[in-house]
């Protein structure tokens, strides 16, 4: 099979601004991960209770289906699952996955594996940046956890306990039950406002579901900013008959980005995640009309794709069948952009994620990311995808 050599090469290729030598800085780290799959094993299913407030996390959660009899039902429910629709209502949504990720399943899910996943997304967490900052990322989207509790265990885990994470996390109404969150570290970031947005996709006439877009707004060192976790819909049928799904997701990223410019221009904007489109896609270049270089970024385009640069050098942050992908991105908002250190923070560098140890090392998928998952073989892997993120930098306080 033939071998993807830039995917080999990712450890050498980073997007980087200026800075003065010498000069104090303060510096943060901004990223994110796929944690391929990060599920507990126990099977569960989503309880909707409408007689909660929406912004509740009781109005929606995971529990395990042995509960499910002790819950109280209003109807079987057999309508579109929406959160406005469902106000007032106690119902019950099975998940495809349920039962997938436990020890009767074929995967053979057990608490030993789970504890060995725990170990390796801790371990990538923590090193995520290190290098720059020499402490762990101030902020980390998570992609494909099932619920809230293993992003709990995630952040209990001994190699990050002691940076004492914060959580955001919404249950979506995902098919297969998966979501995205975000992870914080309290000493550095205050959120001040955090909500879902749905992306509505229609196949045929029938409602499709995926991830929500989650969107954190608050202060880091005392900084505003505002964060927008993504996981677009997939390319399954194929990548021109599901391009309709990923430009929605592009409308409703890019109306969220405009509405918190317009509410503070001085914000500045973070949005990442896995688009499953590359930086020249479609949803990214014409629907979110992200820029591909600085000096493109105006009034009408004013948003950066900080891995363009990196995808035309060759870089990847995943393959599938021989054809390497970047699909996982940030793109931040033209006032984080700066050749200069100054008071604010601004852009030092970004990087697709890629030590050695998250590298297949041999056979076909010699250079591939170290997954964890071969069918229902567990590898010990990491994900099916390289982690990304950003470090931001400025002036550092007088003592």
């Amino acid at each position: 099979m033939k071998k993807i050599v830039s995917l080999v090469l990712i450890t050498i290729f980073c997007y980087s601004f200026g800075q003065q030598k010498g000069q104090l800085r303060r510096v943060a780290t901004i990223g994110f991960l796929n944690v391929e799959n990060l599920w507990d094993t126990i099977a569960s299913a989503d309880y909707i209770d409408g007689t909660k407030d929406i912004s509740n996390p009781a109005f929606h959660r995971s529990v395990p289906i042995d509960s499910l009899k002790h819950l109280e039902t209003t109807e079987d429910y057999r309508g579109e699952w929406n959160d406005q629709l469902l106000k007032g209502k106690k119902v019950i949504r099975h998940q495809i996955l349920a039962d997938d990720f436990t020890p009767k399943s074929g995967k053979n899910w057990d608490t030993k594996k789970y504890r060995q996943k725990l170990d390796n997304e801790a371990k990538v967490i923590s090193e995520m940046g290190a290098q720059y900052t020499k402490t762990a990322p101030a902020i980390v989207g998570l992609i494909e956890v099932e619920n809230r509790q293993v992003v709990e265990d995630l952040v209990k885990h001994p190699t990050l306990a002691k940076y004492d994470y914060g959580i955001i996390h919404y249950n979506s109404y995902d098919a297969r039950g998966i979501d995205v969150a975000v992870i914080y570290q309290k000493r550095r970031f205050t959120p001040t406002n955090s909500l879902k947005k749905e992306i509505k996709i229609f196949d045929e006439g029938k409602r499709s579901y995926t991830r929500d877009i989650l969107v954190v707004t608050g202060f880091l060192d005392n900084e505003k900013i505002a964060v927008f976790m993504n996981h677009w819909p997939s390319r399954s049928g194929g990548e021109a008959r599901s391009l309709p799904r990923r430009n929605a997701a592009a409308v409703v990223l890019k109306q969220q980005m405009d509405s918190v410019r317009a509410l503070d221009p001085s914000t500045k904007l973070f949005a990442m995640g896995d688009f499953n489109d590359d930086p020249v896609s479609a949803s990214l270049k014409n629907y979110l009309k992200a820029a591909w270089t600085p000096k493109d970024v105006n009034q009408d385009t004013p948003y950066l794709n900080l891995m363009y640069p990196l995808y035309k050098k060759g870089v990847a942050s995943l393959a599938y069948q021989d054809a390497p992908n970047l699909f996982d991105q940030i793109i931040v908002s033209g006032n984080v952009i700066s050749d200069k250190v100054g008071k604010d923070y601004s852009l030092y560098k970004a990087e697709i994620f890629a030590p050695p140890y998250l590298i297949t090392k041999e056979g076909n998928f010699k250079g591939y990311p170290f997954r964890s998952w071969n069918g229902d073989k567990f590898t010990a892997g990491y994900s099916d995808h390289f982690p990304a993120f950003v470090v931001i930098q400025r002036e550092a306080e007088p003592k």
